[in-house]
């Protein structure tokens, strides 16, 4: 029989959530070395404005560039990096602003330890960012710091193969629960899914309650990176 497949954000939704987080990224333009900007707003037809050096702005307009943000896990990881985000597109001024340029995308790609797929902007538009986007680090920084003893509950009833390692909590979304297993043959990301998606704070913690007490409800698999 098929695996069932683990409930999860849709890419889509993954890039919404990692823009609506990030408020730095590189820019790159040809024969420039990238530099950090900031990403200041996206727009309803999918183009996103971004905060450039005022002495560059005038410099960028009718240009194709690449728009990188980078998603780092909110604990102490070896690897930090949750995935990438790469937003092509050609850039135009953005007048009066002096230090505003939109990027019109072209195409929207996102890669992580699942490998690289790309999006439309259709598509994207049409997601949402995660309703606890906000709140996920500082909720998964207080969970790794205050309440060991839950993700090592989480983690006693792992597959044998994974208890050998460090378990952190990794992801939050209204989804499940991410944690990474760090092993000395490697890092190992697992998904523990709520019973059904949760939009609230009192979803969110009956959800949490059910996986403390089984963490395999609806299926768990465990993917090796």
């Amino acid at each position: 029989m098929p695996v069932a497949a683990i409930p999860a954000p849709s890419t889509a939704e993954r890039i919404r959530t990692a823009c609506a987080r990030a408020d730095r990224a590189l820019l790159a333009i040809d024969g420039v070395e990238p530099f950090a900007v900031s990403l200041h707003d996206v727009l309803r037809d999918g183009s996103f404005v971004v905060a450039v050096p005022r002495e560059t702005a005038a410099t960028l307009a009718d240009t194709e560039a690449v728009l990188e943000l980078t998603d780092y896990a909110p604990v102490p990881l070896r690897e930090p990096v949750r995935s990438l985000v790469w937003i092509s597109g050609r850039l135009t001024a953005l007048p009066p602003h002096a230090a505003l340029v939109r990027l019109e995308v072209a195409s929207v790609v996102v890669a992580d330890s699942t490998g690289a797929e790309s999006v439309g902007v259709d598509a994207l538009m049409a997601a949402r960012p995660d309703p606890f986007c906000a709140m996920e680090s500082r909720w998964l920084q207080h969970i790794e710091a205050a309440h060991r003893d839950l993700v090592d509950l989480l983690a006693s009833r792992l597959p044998r193969s994974l208890r050998r390692g460090r378990a952190s909590v990794l992801s939050l979304d209204r989804y499940g629960l991410g944690l990474r297993v760090e092993t000395q043959d490697g890092d190992h990301d697992v998904r523990l899914p709520f019973p059904k998606p949760v939009d609230d704070v009192a979803g969110l913690n009956q959800g949490i309650r059910v996986l403390m007490g089984c963490p395999f409800l609806n299926g768990l698999r465990a993917r090796r990176i």
